[in-house]
């Protein structure tokens, strides 16, 4: 099944596709070499394409706009919050079994349309994000890398500006786990409950061998940001996120993990595949989650399987109803 993203970033951070990804991975990085990523402003930065008819731009100041997509009504709230370089079409797109190197196409079928079927659900396109059709979102660039709890910031001004009225149910993929998880810690009393699909966490600082860690690390910083496509500082926000407050008690919580071994691809030091799955298990511990294994897909669950995550939401959203 389609395990990447747009490969400029999230292959080197997040997502190396797995054994039969190949064709994606090429198609995508041919896709971005003949240009079909906006080139450079002249402030350096990535030049933003249409924010779209499903979508609006919220200003959350200093002169900054982001993409906000929001459907259905209802409380709680649902947000999805897409993994590295992941624009809020990780949500509305839909994977075709039949053609698992292509890229993933928007249909009915997807998490935020079936979501929106049972409650409100908002997703939204992250500063240096792009969209499936290699395209990059129209949310204004900043300087990179990143930190979650930049995104921290940024979602909770997004919200706010878009008038979308807490508790939060908070949907967080890959690096957007990371800042689902510190929204969460610093912001409790608005959230309601938490769904990672395949997140990243600070544990993975414990469970990846030194080797691993170390050569993760160099393969961040050896990426270029002159483009202004998203590069999280993960050494940061693992600090960030030890040093918030725990949760006060535990939420409706879910975790799925990927069953289909996927690797960080960070040089000659072993598969890190062993190291996600710990990391996955420790997370599952500390958030009390229901934790899902059995899910018929690689990283890229939100794609390959949107009724399970769909399913998951709403169990969690349904436990937040009944007050846990």
């Amino acid at each position: 099944m389609y395990e990447g993203r747009r490969v400029l970033v999230t292959v080197a951070v997040w997502c190396v596709l797995a054994a039969g990804g190949g064709p994606a991975l090429a198609a995508a990085d041919g896709a971005a070499a003949d240009g079909a990523v906006d080139a450079p402003a002249a402030s350096g930065g990535a030049t933003p394409g249409p924010a779209g008819p499903a979508g609006r731009m919220v200003d959350v100041g200093g002169g900054r706009g982001i993409r906000l997509e929001c459907r259905g009504s209802g409380s709680p709230t649902v947000v999805l919050v897409s993994g590295t370089g992941g624009a809020s079409d990780e949500w509305t797109s839909v994977a075709d079994p039949a053609r698992p190197a292509a890229a993933p196409k928007p249909g009915a079928g997807s998490v935020l349309a079936t979501v929106a079927s049972f409650t409100r659900v908002c997703a939204y396109d992250r500063p240096g994000t792009t969209r499936f059709d290699g395209g990059l979102a129209p949310s204004t660039p900043v300087a990179q890398p990143t930190t979650a709890a930049d995104g921290v910031r940024d979602l909770r001004a997004a919200l706010a500006a878009g008038g979308e009225r807490p508790p939060y149910v908070l949907v967080g993929a890959s690096w957007g786990a990371m800042i689902a998880e510190l929204f969460a810690r610093t912001d409790f009393p608005r959230v309601a409950g938490l769904v990672t699909v395949d997140g990243a966490s600070p544990y993975l600082r414990d469970t990846l061998t030194p080797a691993q860690w170390s050569d993760w690390m160099k393969k961040i910083a050896a990426m270029d940001t002159g483009r202004g496509l998203e590069v999280p500082d993960y050494e940061a926000s693992v600090a960030q996120i030890r040093r918030a407050p725990a949760l006060p008690r535990p939420l409706p919580a879910t975790v799925l993990t990927s069953d289909r071994p996927w690797d960080l691809g960070v040089g000659n030091s072993g598969s890190t595949w062993p190291a996600w799955l710990a990391a996955q298990d420790r997370l599952a511990r500390e958030l009390h989650a229901r934790h899902v294994t059995d899910t018929g897909s690689g990283h890229g669950i939100a794609v390959e399987r949107p009724r399970l995550v769909a399913d998951a939401v709403r169990e969690v959203v349904d436990r937040a109803r009944g007050g846990g």
